[in-house]
């Protein structure tokens, strides 16, 4: 059974979103605010995080800053009433790994926790994929990337898209495949998502002179290697 953190501060939704979740087998720890949860966020004692972004005292994208801090490997996913562009890839800015805009249902709700702890399952219980390229080395199993003298442990989704890249390496990885085999979807916001998460992984691998991740504009990204 797997364990989500739940914080959201809406009585009704909360009740309604627990209960439909422990309904299909999840358990649901639920707390209206972030500084109710300080203790279970710095033990990390969860496979997948939902958090709402307007809370009191402590925002979202203040706990997931939190989490992060504590673990890189916990899918966050956001749920919130604010459907900016800005306010969504400043989710992604901040670790999330999505964003789901209220209203919504809890079959998409139910379907993309799926699609995450599913991932988790796989990139901890998979094949032990271990990339070397130029002067790095990216063992996916444990989300390490080692550049240098630099590691960096990557969050799922990036671990996600470096992979995906290092396998087409050299070739062009359209950004429709990447959006569908990653994101699951293709569409604008989605895009701007991916272009923030490739700018990541070009910060990542600065340091190595012998790897580059080109722009195709419109169409998609290589990653080159000397």
């Amino acid at each position: 059974m797997a364990r989500i953190l739940y914080i959201e501060d809406d009585q009704t939704l909360s009740y309604v979103t627990k209960d439909n979740l422990e309904k299909h087998g999840y358990e649901v720890v639920h707390f209206r605010s972030g500084t109710e949860a300080l203790a279970i966020i710095e033990k990390c004692e969860f496979e997948l995080a939902l958090l709402d972004i307007m809370l009191p005292r402590m925002s979202g994208f203040e706990i997931a800053s939190m989490i992060r801090a504590h673990s890189v490997e916990v899918p966050i996913l956001f749920l919130s009433a604010k459907s900016m562009k800005e306010d969504r890839l400043h989710g992604f800015m901040m670790g999330a790994d999505d964003y789901i805009v209220k209203p919504f249902s809890i079959e998409e709700l139910i379907f993309k926790i799926n699609v995450f702890l599913k991932r988790s399952k796989i990139s901890t219980s998979g094949k032990h994929l271990v990339f070397h390229f130029g002067q790095s080395r990216y063992d996916h199993q444990n989300l390490i990337l080692l550049c240098g003298n630099e590691e960096k442990t990557l969050t799922q989704r990036e671990g996600e898209l470096l992979r995906l890249l290092l396998l087409e390496q050299n070739k062009l990885c359209e950004r429709a495949h990447i959006l569908r085999t990653i994101w699951g979807e293709n569409d604008y916001f989605m895009g701007r998502s991916l272009d923030v998460f490739i700018s990541r992984l070009r910060k990542y691998l600065s340091s190595d002179p012998n790897v580059n991740i080109e722009n195709i504009h419109g169409v998609g990204f290589k990653l080159l290697v000397n």
